[in-house]
Formats: structure tokens, C-alpha cells, sequence
């Protein structure tokens, strides 16, 4: 229940506060006087678009604030819990700050929240009619929703489309592996020539640069081969190992000959070193003779196999290094079109398997739609006969096109009615007049909000078009409707208004220098004038507060028709600590007995 109604500096409103309660709730005034922008500004509270200009000329920021008292098993609950969001005396409190340069802030029991979370919030807790949404119903395109909504299909219809989705992208696996086999098939014969030619090439790891390496060796050898040469000639040439040998041996006489050889005996020691030393200097010069040293064909052998890597690589557009991981492609290409056959079947298979769980889902909700439209029938047809229109039928047409199957189902929605006996139902857009469709939308607004778990629903201009006794019979219905769900009103119709538990009218003040827009409680004689008002227009005469009585029930009075009426003792518009009580001695035992369920 929406128990109260917070405004600040929201266009006309400087300031406006609304204790509301339980049943029906008229708002009424003139045409203009601003109706339309206390219904805006609750729609802003609850996540709605803040549009240009939102905020009062001269004020900073506009303010709106929307306190609900859900009941203790509602969804809103769950979802504040879900994001972390603490609840105190049972209300959930939504309030919207909209700044003069275009910021605005969300908060959630004085919580900051985004406006998406705010929305969700407030689409679990509050609907608004507009004046034109009977466009919605005259949509063809959106009655499979509001059919799906009636029968509590919602969460079968995501079921069908996460099976659609699956459905779909095994489909597109399967596409897409069966245009890569196709590619296969066709380059097999070159796939199979380039894997013969990179077999037989072998290439290795790094060879490339490798033989690059040897290559510019192989270049460079025979000027090596000559340095090296002459190393050798020189030692040979000097002959270096006899003229140490010699040397050696003379050295070893003498010390033979004194008694102290101490010096003699250092000089054995480095010849020695020397001549060991110089031996190991010949075998390292005769290896890089040998290792530098070119065969005669070597360098050719290298060269090849160098310019083949190379060519082969730029026959393919990849560097040689990449000739390694191309042949192993080539070769993994072969195999998967060789063995292929069996992974294709398999995707096959698990694209049949998808569409088959589809298909069996859209079957069961067909039928699951076709009770639900024969539910939605009769629920509107009880509706119809209250609002002057008994005669008039009401059939929810379904048509089945498995051939053209969506995330949605395969099923196509359209509601028709026919209005006189005997005429073949037509289309809502087609059949219905003017103060018909009003008629239409509101019983079938009734009809669906039994099925739904709003706070509060909310009517802008429901009785346009109707008068008399058809109007009448809206507010009637209204407020059977206000037994089960709070509603909220906007209308200009008098009968509408009189059937209502509380009333506030919205009227427009103009100063010199300023227009604005107030929201005051309408009660007692005061409720009587503004009935009086809404019959009569802008001369009120006794006659029409006579008849105002009469539709709110009063008997007639001897004071001039001013008198209080017996309807107006209980339209008094609740205070909020009333309200706050009474919800809290109603819910909060279950919503300790939630908690612990939880």
C-alpha cells in the first residue's frame, strides 16, 4: 500500500504531501491544473525518465518521495535483499532527486541506488494507466504478453527462451562447422599437395636461422682457412717444440751439476708449462682448421636448403620460422576432414536434440496459453456486464505458426471483441467505439489485475469518453476493484469521484508573478462542492450540490444543500501514523515468519 506521498519543487508543486490509505482514491480538478503532473512526479520516485524542466523555475532541486507499506510475502522484499538494501517499520521508502542542470540521485530507504534497481523496485510496487494506455491494449504485438501475464506464464515464456537461445547457437555451431568442412572439401586436393610438400621439405625449428648462420660461415672460410694456416706454419717454421726441448734439456744438466737448483728448477718448471702450453695451442689451431674449414660442396648443400625454406615460406605468406606450425595445420586439417564426420554428426545431433526441447516447450505453452485465454474470456465477460456492456463479447484469438517460431513461442495473440449480438468479433482497434474501449481496457485491466502483485494501481482518466450511468458503472467497478488492491484515480467524471474513500483535488493558483500547483484533502461540505463543481462546472447551484449529495449517498439537508454528508464521515484521507500503525499490526508477525522461512 502507498501510505504516503512526498513532493518538493517538482514543476508547478512547491510543496504537496498526500496521506494516503487503503480502497479507492479519487484526484480530481480542473483540466490543466496539473493532475497529470502528480501522477508524473510518483512515476519519477518509482525509477520513471525525469524529463526537462522537472524542477520548479527558481528552485535547485526537486524532491519526490513515495512511502509503501508492502505486504510481508511480497517480491519487493526479496529483491531489497538481493542487493543488500535494510528495510526499517515494514516500508520500503523510494525517493528521487532531480537537480536544476539535469543530475538526478536514487535512494532506496535513504540508501543510494541506481535508477535501474530503483525502477525494478517500483515496477514491483506500483502501476500506472495513463490516459493513452488503452494504446497498449489496442497493440496487437503486446497481447501475448498480457495474456502471458493473466496466466502467470512469464516464467514459463524465459524458460522458452533460454531453450531458443540454445537452440539457436547450436544451430550456429553447426552452420558454422559445416561451412568449415565445405572449405575443406574444397581445398582438399591443394591441402593434401601443400601436406606432401612440407612432409618431404621437412622443416625444423630454427633452421633458418641456423643455416644462415653456417651459411655466413661457409662464406667466410677460406680467408679463415688461410689465417689459421699460417699459424700453424709459424710454429712449424720457428720450430718452437725443439727449440724448448733443447732448451729444457740443457737446463736439466746444469741443475745436475750445483747443489742448490732452486732457480734452475723454476725455469724446468715454465719451459715445461711453455711447451705443454704450446701443443695444446697446435691441436686447437688444427680443430678450427677443421671446423672452419669448407668441404667442397658444403656450402652449395647449405645454400639449397636455405633458398627452399625460403621459397617455400613465401609461398605460403609466413615467415620460415612458421613452416613447422603450417605443416601441423595442414596436417590437422587433413585429419579433422578425415574424421570430421563424426564430430559434424555429433553437432548434428545436439542441434536436433535443442530444437526438440524447444519445440516441446512451445507446445506445452500453446496449450498453456489456450487455457489461460479461455480463463481470460470468462474474467472479462464478468467484467463487461457491470460496465454496459453485457451484450458485448470478448475473445482472446490465438493463431499457431510453428514455421515461424520466436524466444517467445509460436504463437500469435490478438484480442477481439464484437459489441452487438450476432456481429462477428473483430479486432479491439477496429470494433470498439470511443466510450467502448474505455470500457474494455478497464475490464480488462480488472480482469489482469487480479493476477498480479501490485501495491497499488493507478488510473489516469479511465472514464474518458463515458457519462451517466456507463460512468457510474466505472467507478462502480473501481471501486469493487479498491476491495482487493488500493487504486488511485485521476478522473473528471462526478460518479467516479463520489464512489471514491478519499478525495483530493489538485488546483492551479496563480499569483502575479507565479503559478503554481496544491494538492488539499477534499472532505465534508467541501467534498460536496467539488462534486457540485465537477456536475455543474463553474457555477455551482443548490441543484447541483443536491445531486452531489445524492451520489455520495447523503440524504438531502435544510442548509442550503451544504450539509455534511454520512458518506464523508469515513472519507477522511488517514493519517500516516494510522496507516503506519495499522500495516505494521498486520504484517509484521508475517514478516518475522518470512525472515525465519528464509
Amino acid at each position: 500500500m502507498l501510505v504516503g506521498l512526498h513532493i518538493q519543487d517538482y514543476v508547478l508543486i512547491d510543496q504537496a504531501r498526500l496521506s494516503l490509505g487503503r480502497g479507492l482514491t479519487a484526484l480530481t480538478g480542473e483540466t490543466g491544473a496539473g493532475k497529470s503532473i502528480l501522477l508524473d512526479a510518483l512515476g519519477l520516485a518509482a525509477g520513471g525518465r525525469a524529463e526537462r524542466g522537472a524542477v520548479r523555475a527558481g528552485a535547485k532541486q526537486g524532491v519526490v518521495s513515495a512511502i509503501f507499506e508492502p505486504a510481508a510475502d511480497h517480491d519487493a522484499w526479496a529483491l531489497l535483499e538481493e542487493n543488500g538494501l535494510s528495510a526499517e517499520d515494514d516500508q520500503i521508502i523510494l525517493r528521487r532527486v532531480q537537480s536544476a542542470d539535469g543530475r538526478g540521485r536514487a535512494f532506496v530507504n535513504d540508501q543510494p541506488v541506481s535508477i535501474r534497481l530503483l525502477r525494478a523496485v517500483g515496477e514491483l510496487l506500483l502501476e500506472i494507466h495513463g490516459q493513452h494506455d488503452g494504446r497498449g491494449f489496442l497493440t496487437a504485438a503486446a497481447h501475448r504478453a498480457m495474456l502471458d501475464e493473466f496466466g502467470g506464464l512469464t516464467r514459463r515464456v524465459d524458460g522458452l527462451g533460454r531453450l531458443w537461445r540454445n537452440w539457436r547457437e547450436a544451430e550456429a555451431a553447426l552452420d558454422e562447422r559445416r561451412r568449415e568442412r565445405d572449405a575443406a572439401l574444397r581445398e582438399a586436393d591443394y591441402l593434401r599437395h601443400m601436406a606432401r610438400t612440407l612432409a618431404d621439405l621437412d622443416p625444423q625449428p630454427d633452421e633458418e636461422a641456423a643455416l644462415a648462420a653456417r651459411r655466413a660461415e661457409l662464406t667466410a672460410s677460406e680467408k679463415i682457412a688461410e689465417d689459421l694456416n699460417a699459424a700453424v706454419s709459424a710454429l712449424e717454421a720457428g720450430d718452437v717444440d725443439g727449440r724448448l726441448s733443447a732448451s729444457l734439456r740443457h737446463i736439466e744438466r746444469a741443475a745436475g751439476r750445483v747443489a742448490d737448483s732452486e732457480l734452475l728448477s723454476a725455469a724446468v718448471e715454465r719451459l715445461d708449462s711453455a711447451l705443454s702450453e704450446a701443443g695444446e695451442a697446435r691441436a686447437l689451431l688444427d680443430a678450427a682448421i677443421d671446423r672452419f674449414g669448407a668441404q667442397p660442396d658444403e656450402i652449395d648443400r647449405v645454400e639449397e636448403r636455405l633458398f627452399a625454406l625460403r621459397a617455400e615460406a613465401r609461398k605460403h605468406g609466413v615467415p620460415p620460422d612458421m613452416l613447422c606450425a603450417l605443416r601441423d595445420r595442414t596436417e590437422a586439417a587433413l585429419n579433422d576432414l578425415e574424421q570430421g564426420e563424426a564430430a559434424f554428426d555429433a553437432l548434428e545431433q545436439a542441434a536436433k536434440e535443442a530444437q526438440d526441447a524447444y519445440r516441446a516447450a512451445a507446445r506445452a505453452l500453446s496449450a498453456a496459453r489456450a487455457a489461460a485465454a479461455k480463463k481470460l474470456d470468462k474474467a472479462v465477460a464478468k467484467e463487461l456486464a457491470p460496465l454496459k456492456l453485457g451484450r458485448a463479447v470478448f475473445q482472446t484469438r490465438i493463431e499457431t505458426h510453428t514455421d515461424r517460431p520466436t524466444a517467445e513461442g509460436v504463437d500469435a495473440v490478438e484480442f477481439m471483441v464484437a459489441t452487438n449480438p450476432g456481429a462477428p468479433a473483430g479486432p479491439l482497434k477496429t470494433i470498439a467505439s470511443g466510450g467502448e474501449l474505455s470500457r474494455f481496457v478497464l475490464a480488462m485491466k480488472a480482469a489482469l489485475a487480479a493476477k498480479e502483485n501490485r501495491t497499488v494501481i493507478i488510473f489516469d482518466e479511465v472514464d474518458a469518453g463515458v457519462g451517466g450511468a456507463v460512468a457510474d458503472a466505472v467507478g462502480e467497478r473501481l471501486a469493487r476493484l479498491a476491495a482487493d488492491a488500493q487504486v488511485l484515480v485521476v478522473t473528471h467524471s462526478p460518479q467516479v469521484a463520489a464512489r471514491a474513500e478519499r478525495h483530493w483535488r489538485i488546483e492551479k493558483r496563480q499569483r502575479r508573478a507565479s503559478t503554481s500547483t496544491a494538492v488539499t484533502p477534499v472532505e465534508g461540505d467541501d467534498r460536496v462542492e467539488e462534486i457540485a463543481r465537477m456536475l455543474s462546472g463553474a457555477q455551482i447551484t443548490d441543484e447541483a450540490r443536491a445531486a452531489a449529495r445524492r451520489l455520495l449517498g447523503a440524504p438531502p439537508t435544510g442548509d442550503g444543500g451544504r450539509g455534511k454528508t454520512s458518506r464523508e464521515s469515513t472519507a477522511k484521507p488517514a493519517s500516516k501514523s494510522a496507516d503506519k500503525s495499522a500495516g505494521k499490526s498486520a504484517r509484521k508477525p508475517a514478516r518475522k515468519r518470512l525472515a525465519s522461512a528464509r
